[in-house]
């Protein structure tokens, strides 16, 4: 029997995967400086911003943090890179508003119209690292029709951890090789493939900006790779 045939969730990292982290972030930032009469590089700002992200949570893997939901970690980070760029000034209430703007992501132009095609087939989530709160408000902006938010706050862990993947899998009472995950990312992947997850690769060549040279092809043996999310939903036959 075909993999498809016993294929239930399709599960999505979001960041990058599904939003335009960069992009939206940057407007965010381009908005305050205008309106404060700072001067910034709203995509220079939200780059130095989402490098402090990896670090953030391997602080809580290594067990340096007790677990701590991404808003806080965001918060945390929004101080240092504040600091780096030199930009002083605002309330208290401004940075609540800014490390917010996650809450507002914009999902990339093929997104939604193809969750909606995998929806009719397969439970469609995030496995994200991004906290409920977070992932629901966004959803609610971008207008992503998500059955069901899992990923880090509802397992405990963070990924790469296999308790993100498992735990997610068990919430839905599915056996791990009835979910796929779907990323931008070759090692989520790798480390859902390892946990016993299908997977499928989406490139995002311009996540990071221009620049990037980082998850333009896969580098492992994935059960899909697609050009796009309209390309997964043909291929996952949606």
């Amino acid at each position: 029997m075909s993999w498809r045939n016993e294929l239930k969730a399709v599960t999505f990292d979001v960041f990058g995967t599904v939003v335009d982290w960069r992009s939206s972030i940057a407007r965010e930032v381009d908005l305050l400086a205008e309106t404060k009469g700072f001067l910034v590089d709203g995509a220079e700002f939200a780059s130095a911003w989402r490098a402090l992200y990896q670090p953030a949570m391997s602080r809580v893997r290594s067990g340096g943090l007790p677990f701590t939901p991404l808003d806080m970690l965001h918060r945390m980070n929004l101080d240092e890179v504040l600091g780096q760029f030199g930009i002083e000034g605002l309330s208290e209430p401004e940075k609540q508003h800014l490390n917010r703007a996650w809450h507002r992501l914009d999902p990339w132009p093929d997104v939604v119209r193809s969750l909606t095609r995998i929806k009719s087939r397969f439970i469609i989530g995030t496995l994200s690292n991004g906290n409920v709160s977070l992932i629901v408000n966004m959803a609610k902006h971008a207008g992503l029709p998500w059955d069901v938010v899992l990923g880090a706050e509802i397992a405990g862990h963070y990924k790469p951890q296999p308790e993100a993947y498992l735990k997610s899998a068990a919430v839905l009472d599915l056996k791990p090789a009835q979910c796929m995950l779907v990323a931008a990312h070759n090692s989520d992947l790798q480390a859902a493939g390892e946990c016993g997850f299908k997977t499928a690769f989406v490139p995002r060549p311009l996540e990071y900006g221009p620049d990037q040279t980082t998850d333009q092809s896969p580098e492992s043996d994935f059960d899909i790779v697609a050009e796009d999310f309209v390309d997964l939903a043909a291929r996952l036959g949606c």
